[in-house]
C-alpha cells in the first residue's frame, strides 16, 4: 500500500511539473487545495491507465518498438497521457492536454521527473 501511495505522489509531482512547464497542459481550480486534489485524482487515473492499458498497447506495438529501437515508447506515453486527459474530462476534472505533440513532450517530462522522484522517494511496502 505504501508503494502505491509513493508512486501516486511521484506521478502527481511529475504531472505538476509538466503542467508548470507546458502551456498547453492545463490544470485549473478555484483554490490551491482544489488543484492539489484534482492533481492527485489525475495521478490516480494516470497510474491506472499505465497499469491497465499501457502493457496491452506495448504488446500490440511490439514490432514498432523493435524497429524504432524503443523510440515508439514516446508515442505510447503520449497516447496514455491523452487517454488520461480524456478520462479526466469525462470525470469532470479540470485537466486537459491540448494536442499530440504537447502530449509527447509532456510524456517525456513526466517520465523523467517520475523516474527522478522514484529514485529519491522510499520504495518499501
Amino acid at each position: 500500500m505504501m508503494n502505491f501511495l509513493v508512486k501516486t505522489i511521484a506521478n502527481a509531482g511529475a504531472l505538476a511539473v509538466a503542467v508548470w512547464l507546458l502551456d498547453k497542459i492545463t490544470l485549473t481550480g478555484n483554490s490551491t487545495g482544489k488543484e492539489i486534489g484534482t492533481l492527485l485524482l489525475v495521478a490516480l487515473i494516470f497510474g491506472l491507465v499505465n497499469f491497465l492499458v499501457k502493457p496491452v498497447v506495448q504488446l500490440l506495438s511490439l514490432p514498432l518498438l523493435i524497429v524504432t529501437l524503443g523510440l515508439f515508447t514516446l508515442v505510447v506515453n503520449a497516447l496514455m497521457l491523452l487517454l488520461t486527459s480524456w478520462l479526466a474530462d469525462q470525470l469532470d476534472l479540470s485537466f486537459h492536454v491540448e494536442g499530440f505533440w504537447t502530449a509527447v513532450l509532456g510524456g517525456l517530462i513526466i517520465s523523467v521527473v517520475s523516474w527522478a522522484l522514484n529514485v529519491v522517494l522510499p520504495d518499501r511496502d
